[in-house]
Parts: structure tokens; sequence; C-alpha cells
């Protein structure tokens, strides 16, 4: 069986692992978890076949390591968003709602790796994954809890469970879209309008 996809040059020096990691991001796009293997990467990247290995002692580990590279990228969204209080609150918290529903839409495998069952409940994710996983929640809930430090919350709510349940909802979005229930990109764009509206009227901002 011929690969239908263009193999990468054949590597030569460098960072293996970086190399390995766009090479199956590139196959987990175009074909699906299942595509994948150390032995497909060390074929389209020109290496021998234990090379992969020295950096990934499986398919787990690899899969692991590509839900790392997502959060990594969720985590510089929250960066790029510029959640702080004020008058922008409301631009804020769009551009990264914007955002995070780009990344999911564009890359749907790898968000349900980020977040599926296949590795958080049917196996263990690894030291890495866990903690950048981690890092990305507590950096939003840092940034939700600047937001509504000097704002008089309803009673009963905290901080912590504002970001859970603001995440909750981005999150809800995005499997309605990958699950195929809504598949109106224009619904989905004015449901994202209304989750910022909800959410800029909680944590206190002005402008939606």
């Amino acid at each position: 069986m011929t690969d239908k996809h263009p193999a990468t040059p054949r590597y030569h020096h460098g960072d293996l692992r970086s190399a390995l990691l766009r090479e199956a991001a590139l196959l987990l796009r175009d074909d699906g978890v299942e595509a994948l293997s150390l032995r497909r990467l060390a074929e389209r990247t020109g290496v021998s076949r234990m090379a992969p290995y020295h950096h990934f002692k499986d398919k787990h580990a690899l899969l692991c390591a590509l839900a790392s590279e997502g959060f990594s990228a969720l985590d510089s969204m929250i960066t790029d968003a510029h959640l702080a209080p004020g008058a922008d609150l409301g631009d804020g918290l769009r551009n990264f709602v914007r955002a995070y529903l780009r990344f999911a839409t564009e890359n749907p495998e790898q968000y349900e790796l980020m977040f599926g069952r296949a590795i958080w409940k049917n196996a263990e994710p690894t030291a890495e994954l866990r903690d950048i996983a981690y890092h990305a929640f507590r950096h939003y809930a840092e940034r939700i809890g600047a937001l509504v430090s000097q704002t008089q919350l309803p009673q009963g709510s905290r901080p912590l469970r504002l970001a859970q349940a603001s995440w909750a909802t981005l999150h809800g979005l995005c499997k309605l879209m990958l699950d195929g229930i809504y598949v109106d990109r224009g619904d989905m764009e004015e449901v994202s309008e209304e989750a910022v509206r909800l959410m800029v009227a909680v944590l206190g901002g002005k402008n939606a």
C-alpha cells in the first residue's frame, strides 16, 4: 500500500523529536489516530525504525506528546487573548472564544486527544501531558480570578467554579460541532457570541 501523503524530506540532523511530532500531527490531521505508528513515522522521516523509540517508548507516549502540544497552544491562546479587567473584557473573551473554537474545528483529532477518553480515562497521561494540561487550566483560572477580584459575584459563586463552568461551556460548543450535532458554522458563531455575553455579564464587564 502506497502512502497517499508525500513523505517528509529525509532527516539528517537537528531535533528529531520535533520532526517526528510535526509529521505525526500531519498524519493525525489527515488520517486519524489509527494511521499513526512509530514505524510509519520512521519511514516518513527517513530514519531507522528504532530511532523514534529514543523519544517515544510507544504509540501511547506519542499520542500524549501530541496532546501536550495542543495544550501548549491553548496556553498561548490564553496569553494572547489579553483577558484583563476593564472595558476591553468583552473583546478579550471574544478573542479567546473564537481562537478556542477555531483551534478545535481545525484540529479535531488533536482536540479529541487532548480531552478524550483514549488518554484520560482508558489509559494514563504522561507526566508531561498532565503538567501542561493542568498548567493551562490554572493559567485560565488565574485570569478569571483576576477578572472577578473586584466584582460582586452571585452568592455562592467562586472564581475557580466560574473558570470550570466557562471552560466546560466552550468545550461543549466544540463537541457539538465536532460530533456533527451542530454543523452550521453561522449558528455556532451566534451561540459563541451569546456565551461571551453571558460570561461578560457574570464577570462584571460592561461592553459585550
